[in-house]
């Protein structure tokens, strides 16, 4: 199943900007060879002359329209970053093939699949294999991933809440209900395909705009996975926000606390429970991550503190949305399934300035 000791890997929606993150992050991973990059808008193009930022080796590999029949046999694992309903209509017969996939699609992030029909507003066309996937977070759910063939990547605001708010709920040190995520998030999180007039440079230059008001799809995603964290059900208010900046999110979550705890002794709990995570870093008591400390790496960097005068527990958070929230977290999981050091490849030092 492998050439030589390497994984053959395909990403079908490579040019988008998560396809594009993920050809960076695999094309020297030392364990994989990137044997497809599908695309139906580029169908049989270089990638070279797509993009102008790979080296020539990258650059000369091949576009293609990518079709099951066709190219089920060129890889062993396959990452799907195409839009939300393509994945599950590809999954099932790759999977009947003995195929891995790690999908960065929403198509199998929900268990319930009449969430799909409310939030999304299609049909799941394979509601069975929603058990079967894994949700690729790895914070959480490492030990289930290196055996899983379908892998649920999460996306970016999702993993910035959940990794906010889990140790908290799973600690028992806050409600679970009347929970607030306020989010930003840079433009890139929309995707590489958005020509809406939203999007344009004249409308988000010197702007700020909260959308997807009280109804953003990634909310029942961040209620289904805190509810497992907290063993019962947590409801919240999430908002996100477009800013004027490429590529970030910056997270600040309000929880109500069961009983009074000082900053240090939750940070404490929050270290506890990340000890083992190579890609979350908790800042010390009342000291909060920028958006720039967390650019072009796949980490989550957390601060928190206690507000006592409302007795919340205020907790804020970073990820860079193409890495730590699509590309990065993808190859991560794909370290684990192939069992890499999760931390192959993946940068963990910030660009900086």
């Amino acid at each position: 199943m492998t050439a030589g000791n390497q994984t053959r890997v395909a990403i079908v929606g490579a040019t988008g900007y998560a396809g594009t993150e993920l050809i960076r992050l695999l094309h020297d991973h030392p364990a994989v060879r990137i044997t497809f990059l599908g695309s139906a808008s580029q169908d049989g193009h270089a990638l070279g002359d797509v993009f102008h930022h790979f080296d020539a080796e990258t650059s000369a590999l091949r576009l293609q329209r990518f079709s099951v029949d066709e190219h089920a046999d060129v890889a062993d694992i396959f990452f799907m970053a195409m839009d939300n309903g393509q994945a599950q209509r590809i999954a099932p017969a790759l999977l009947e093939r003995g195929r891995r996939i790690i999908d960065l699609s929403a198509d199998f992030r929900l268990k319930n699949p009449d969430n799909y029909d409310t939030w999304y507003h299609f049909k799941h066309a394979v509601p069975e294999l929603l058990k079967r996937a894994v949700y690729g977070l790895p914070e959480i759910y490492g030990e289930e991933i290196p055996g899983a063939d379908l892998v649920a990547n999460p996306g970016c605001y999702t993993t910035t809440a959940i990794l906010a708010l889990a140790p908290a709920l799973n600690g028992g040190f806050v409600e679970s209900k009347g929970i607030i995520v306020d989010a930003l998030s840079g433009v890139s999180g929309a995707g590489r395909s958005k020509t809406q007039v939203a999007y344009l440079y004249s409308e988000l230059n010197d702007n700020a705009k909260a959308y997807g008001v009280p109804n953003h799809r990634h909310s029942p995603e961040i209620e289904q996975e805190l509810t497992t964290a907290a063993g019962e059900q947590v409801t919240l208010t999430f908002t996100p926000h477009l800013i004027p900046m490429t590529r970030g999110i910056l997270a600040t979550s309000y929880a109500s606390l069961k009983t009074p705890v000082t900053p240090q002794d939750i940070t404490a709990h929050y270290e506890s429970f990340y000890a083992n995570a190579p890609f979350v870093r908790v800042c010390p008591p009342s000291r909060f991550p920028s958006i720039q400390e967390v650019r072009g790496t796949n980490m989550c960097i957390i601060g928190l503190t206690v507000d006592h005068h409302t007795n919340r527990l205020i907790v804020v958070s970073a990820t860079d949305n193409l890495i730590k929230g699509a590309a990065g977290q993808a190859v991560q999981n794909l370290n684990l399934m192939i069992g890499m050091p999760e931390t192959t490849n993946l940068p963990r030092t910030a660009l900086y300035p």
